[in-house]
């Protein structure tokens, strides 16, 4: 449990980079790791408490950094940038 908690972590890290280096994202690499280190801690934390999954921890951990990077209004913060 404790490999896959950090490797998940890494993969979290990764898609936020790749998120941001394809446009798909306009958060700036830091921030956008934050979010998305932070869904794949809520989606491992679910994991653990409630057995709820979507297959593998890495499976769990690009879903978990891509559903946040998507819910967090990546559009809202492209305008202010602008400004």
């Amino acid at each position: 449990m404790f490999f896959s908690f950090w490797g998940s972590l890494i993969i979290g890290g990764i898609v936020a980079y790749l998120a941001e280096k394809w446009d798909l994202t306009h958060h700036g690499i830091l921030q956008a790791s934050i979010i998305a280190l932070g869904g794949v801690i809520v989606l491992f934390m679910v994991r653990i408490m409630f057995g709820l999954s979507f297959g593998s921890p890495g499976v769990n951990a690009i879903v978990g950094a891509a559903g946040a990077l998507i819910l967090i209004p990546s559009e809202a913060i492209g305008r202010r940038r602008r400004k």
